[in-house]
């Protein structure tokens, strides 16, 4: 298996071969449908996620790219209903196991958050509470929604879960205080604490992040197994594209809150039609190129959610604006359609030939040695 940080800006146009097509028929577990959460703030209404939809089914994971600030963390919040509803604005329709869950009580909410659904957050030292034993921490996780069950069958569930996820010596390990496990445990606890009812979908925000590369690795093996032995929904949150490419079967690239990009992976990594997109897989290091290579940044900064730019979001930062006639770039969102006639894959831009302009500009830049192969 690839580690995450040696994915080159060549390598991430050949992985996710072989991913197996969605099953006719298959009903997806999570459906998240025009889904806005805006923030009221003192210096106006921030708009967080816009008009966002996608689902995913049972045994798939969809992979949730883009910058810091693109909105990919609070939509995946608002799926466990983790916003405060006193500060917080959320339109639009999730479905999680055909359950809607957009305005429903907190009381419904805890039912479903840990049981049907369950989040692995970024900073496992933080998510979890240094003042109470591992262990404590995931039998509580586990009693909650098996009020029947006794303390000596959470401990027991808890020690068989940290087993489960490769913590050695689980038995002695579960009385350790977080503090007492190193980063990569942590994170594998946070996936037992995630995993101990058996949830459908499993949301991981970040999960490899401060890790080094062999445990990052573990980690991501450790997800794959875990879902084919749960069968789970996972959506997981990266700005890795390594990851991405070992990882997930779609792709849903978000820039301002909005989708830009949303595809199997195979086509978002070597069919790209998002000048966005184009931008993060150019932004990936060679690892195999000479020393002296340098990497292709995105210019500017991402815009302000309290007053983004009009038209296209990412007009401002677009090196390729030029190519559409008029004005549309800067005065017309653009919408969200079919890219070069082939279904499920979807771009916003306003380009009249995107694929040409990728294959032709783009693509020589990115993987040249992909280029030359092919001539």
């Amino acid at each position: 298996m690839s580690t995450p940080t040696s994915t080159s800006r060549t390598s991430a146009t050949h992985q996710s071969q072989g991913r197996q097509a969605p099953v006719p028929g298959t009903d997806p577990y999570l459906v998240v449908e025009d889904l806005t959460v805006r923030f009221p703030t003192q210096d106006g209404l921030l708009t967080a996620v816009s008009g966002l939809s996608y689902s995913v089914e049972r045994g798939r994971t969809l992979g949730i790219v883009g910058e810091s600030g693109s909105g990919k963390s609070v939509s995946s919040m608002a799926v466990l209903g983790l916003h405060d509803a006193k500060r917080s604005e959320i339109t639009g329709s999730i479905r999680v196991g055909g359950q809607e869950v957009v305005g429903l009580s907190e009381a419904r909410m805890r039912s479903i958050r840990g049981r049907d659904a369950a989040m692995i957050f970024q900073d496992a030292l933080a998510a979890l509470h240094p003042f109470y034993k591992v262990g404590a921490q995931l039998a509580e996780a586990y009693l909650a929604h098996h009020p029947k069950a006794s303390k000596r069958d959470a401990r027991r569930r808890a020690v068989e879960m940290l087993d489960r996820v490769g913590i050695p010596q689980p038995d002695r390990r579960v009385d350790d205080y977080p503090h007492q496990f190193s980063g990569g445990m942590r994170q594998r606890a946070m996936i037992a604490m995630g995993l101990i009812n058996d949830p459908s979908l499993l949301i991981a925000d970040e999960p490899t992040t401060a890790l080094d590369v062999t445990v990052q690795a573990q980690i991501l093996d450790l997800l794959q197994d875990l879902q084919r032995e749960f069968d789970s929904a996972v959506v997981i949150i990266t700005h890795d594209l390594g990851v991405i490419a070992e990882m997930a079967d779609d792709v849903l690239v978000m820039y301002a809150g909005r989708a830009v990009e949303y595809g199997t992976t195979k086509e978002i990594l070597t069919r790209p039609e998002m000048p966005y997109t184009w931008g993060l897989l150019s932004s990936v290091p060679d690892v195999s190129a000479d020393t002296d290579a340098r990497l292709i940044p995105i210019p500017g900064n991402p815009p302000s959610l309290l007053s983004p730019p009009s038209g296209c979001p990412f007009h401002p930062r677009c090196a390729h604006r030029g190519k559409v006639v008029g004005d549309a770039c800067r005065t017309e969102l653009p919408a969200l359609t079919s890219a070069s006639n082939r279904p499920g894959h979807l771009k916003r831009c306003h380009l009249p030939d995107p694929a040409g302009v990728f294959e032709r500009e783009v693509l020589p830049v990115i993987a040249p040695d992909l280029v030359e192969e092919n001539r």
